[in-house]
């Protein structure tokens, strides 16, 4: 039996698929949600962005170095750190340096245990495995940071009068924290627990996709994805509590006093 294969793709094929987004458009002027502007937008940046991301790794591929693959996963890391810290509406002194420091301690130690111990990629930086394994997992790693972010700065200002009852009934800066702290890193890393719960019933995630399209053996392929899956859940789940815990070294001080002050409004 013979084997099919996806055609290219020529730039015809991607303008039909871009009129799609005028369902998009459609469904706003419809519903008067005035998203139009906003699609529009999006749509371009979608289209410039991943053309120019496409040309430069071509470029990476064929140059293939370390210190280039090192180059654009140092970019990578610091673009998702920094979104990390953007979704909060409250935010802090050091917010965007703790955002960095959680996104890229817990994806680059996760990444090379992958690489080095479960892949055994060789070398290390071949970039058509090293930079969209590091990709994958910081796209969810920045997920959870931003929403564990977000919900441990809501819990400090919501519960602000309980956590300064608590360190004057003579309670431990961590005796304190930990309610906040639970309810934070569970939100960073329900996401995550969701989507492993429904992987290949009822989504097919894009790695294992990807290497079906491309030919290779749905048991191979779901070898691999299985392996992506956990080494994803792993790094999500290490951001969330790093950035949990950075908070914690912001915001109370070792006199076990809430520095609350500290935390404002995002303007």
């Amino acid at each position: 039996m013979s084997q099919g294969h996806l055609a290219d793709l020529s730039f015809s094929d991607l303008g039909i698929a871009a009129l799609l987004i005028l369902v998009n458009g459609a469904i706003s002027l419809a519903l008067r949600l005035n998203l139009e502007k906003k699609l529009a937008l999006a749509a371009v940046r979608t289209v410039v962005q991943l053309l120019a991301i496409g040309y430069v790794l071509q470029w990476v591929f064929e140059l293939n170095v370390w210190y280039v693959v090192l180059a654009i996963l140092a970019l990578m890391t610091l673009i998702a750190g920094h979104a990390s810290s953007r979704r909060s509406g409250l935010r802090y002194d050091g917010i965007g340096a703790d955002g960095v420091l959680s996104v890229w301690g817990s994806s680059w130690v996760i990444t090379a245990v992958g690489l080095f111990a479960i892949l055994r990629i060789h070398p290390w930086y071949e970039p058509q495995y090293a930079i969209p394994i590091l990709g994958m997992i910081l796209g969810n790693t920045l997920t959870g940071v931003s929403l564990g972010l977000e919900r441990i700065t809501e819990e400090l200002n919501a519960r602000r009068d309980q956590i300064e009852t608590l360190l004057c009934l003579g309670a431990t800066r961590w005796e304190a924290f930990r309610l906040p702290a639970q309810q934070a890193v569970r939100a960073g890393m329900m996401p995550m627990i969701n989507s492993m719960s429904v992987v290949g019933i009822v989504s097919l995630p894009g790695m294992m996709t990807g290497q079906v399209l491309a030919g290779q053996g749905p048991a191979e392929a779901i070898r691999y994805q299985i392996v992506i899956m956990f080494l994803i859940a792993s790094a999500s789940a290490l951001g969330t509590v790093a950035i949990v815990l950075l908070v914690y070294r912001r915001l109370f001080s070792a006199e076990h006093r809430f520095l609350y002050w500290r935390l404002v409004e995002r303007k």
